[in-house]
């Protein structure tokens, strides 16, 4: 297709290094707003009704809206959403520290892996805490800077609560059934939320897990072995170093015609509240952006499923000011939720489900802790719930979720609310 056809095209036009695209499929609705979903790789030419272009962008001309990419093209657009994601934060550049970022990269992790006896792995948050568990037959030293395990979304009774499942060896079936397509290696394109594809297997007879709490690394070098020196004076050998320190958005476009665009102490592009930019007709979406906007019980985490959440609105967001309608703010961003697992439970997070941004003084938690089965805690402002983190198959993610979005007063229902012998939706019926 020509140039000028593309330019002309009525229909939406997707840019990116590789013909692979992350599609969402099997979305789940748990309540009105938190889903669960899974996220293959497709090849581009699933999507309808869209024109794509395999190329590099490497620069944008915001005054006279063109984009310029790596083989010399020009396209000319009318509204421009970025979604380039962003790049992990590596502890060094060496073949032997692999951060887990893209399918590429698991997928060259998963090839070395089964011959490794002992891996050293660094970050607390999800893909750290998902390895620990998916991985088999090996010993992992798991590196935090925090007092306990997956702190990005746990608090520390939760934490306690999985700790029984640390050295829990998954089932013996390694065989993976997954379509895979070709394509190079591209920055941004974040792993799906089963991006572990089942359990993965080292080269030991069993599995231990042991846990470098409140300490970081001071030195990587190697010889045989990989031999880290941790802050708080140990030393470990180990066969390679996984990093999952957390990601920096990638937003260094080159932007031409005199003009910038707004970055954010964290790196990430600054977007308002309809996802637009400080360039009018540019929006961004995804790991590449930071809100610069707030809403109570809603916070920004770079997370698949605010990346969905926000890629949807955003395209709204473009239309609406391409009509000229008049656009309210999506009812998703009332409300945090994200709906994932841990060590083989269901884990639904709703609102400031750790107390984010509360002074500590003003909140009150009811926790309903039964071991093995469910782990359940309530944050409550002013008597009025405000998060909820609910672990296991509790059934009570919907009731949650209303008492957060409606800020019923329940102080006189404190004592019944975790009850389990009380049905608490009987009180709202």
């Amino acid at each position: 297709m020509s140039q000028k056809q593309l330019i002309d095209s009525t229909y939406v036009v997707i840019g990116g290094e590789s013909p692979i695209v992350k599609v969402v499929t099997d979305v789940k609705f748990y309540t009105k707003i938190a889903a669960g979903f899974k996220v293959e790789d497709r090849n581009l030419q699933c999507i309808e009704n869209t024109e794509y272009i395999i190329d590099k962008i490497i620069a944008i001309n915001s005054i006279e809206h063109i984009i310029y990419t790596a083989n010399h093209r020009e396209i000319k657009y009318k509204k421009l959403c970025l979604c380039t994601g962003a790049t992990p934060k590596l502890l060094d550049d060496k073949d032997y520290v692999i951060g887990l970022r893209d399918t590429h990269s698991v997928e060259y992790f998963q090839s070395i892996v089964g011959s490794a006896k002992r891996v050293l792995i660094v970050g607390n948050g999800g893909i750290a805490t998902d390895l620990v568990y998916k991985l088999n037959a090996i010993e992992i030293i798991w590196v935090i800077r925090d007092e306990h395990i997956s702190s990005h979304f746990l608090d520390a009774g939760a934490a306690e609560f999985f700790s029984n499942y640390l050295n829990t060896q998954q089932p013996s079936d390694r065989v993976i059934k997954r379509f895979r397509y070709s394509g190079e290696p591209t920055s941004g394109a974040a792993l799906g939320p089963d991006w572990h594809c089942g359990a993965m297997f080292g080269n030991l007879d069993g599995k231990n897990v042991i846990i470098e709490y409140k300490t970081e690394i001071k030195n990587i070098s190697k010889s045989d072995l990989v031999r880290i020196e941790l802050t708080n004076g140990k030393v470990y050998e180990c066969d390679f170093v996984v990093s999952a320190t957390g990601v920096t958005p990638n937003s260094n476009l080159e932007i031409r015609g005199d003009t910038s665009i707004d970055i954010a102490s964290d790196g990430g592009i600054k977007v308002d509240w309809k996802m637009e930019t400080s360039l009018s007709d540019i929006f961004a979406a995804g790991d590449v952006c930071t809100v610069d906007w707030t809403s109570e019980h809603w916070f920004q985490m770079r997370l698949w499923t605010q990346a969905r959440q926000m890629g949807m609105y955003a395209a709204k967001c473009m239309y609406f000011k391409h009509t000229n309608e008049t656009l309210l703010q999506d009812f998703c961003f009332e409300l945090f939720t994200h709906v994932t697992s841990f060590f083989g439970f269901k884990v639904i997070l709703l609102g400031l489900y750790n107390a984010q941004g509360l002074d500590k003084k003003d909140c009150e938690l009811l926790v309903r802790v039964t071991n093995g089965q469910e782990y359940i805690k309530l944050v409550l402002k002013n008597g009025r719930v405000v998060g909820a983190m609910l672990i296991g198959d509790t059934d009570l993610e919907e009731m949650c979720e209303n008492l957060i979005l409606n800020q019923i007063d329940v102080t006189n229902l404190m004592d019944d609310l975790l009850d389990p012998n009380i049905d608490i939706e009987d009180y709202f019926d």
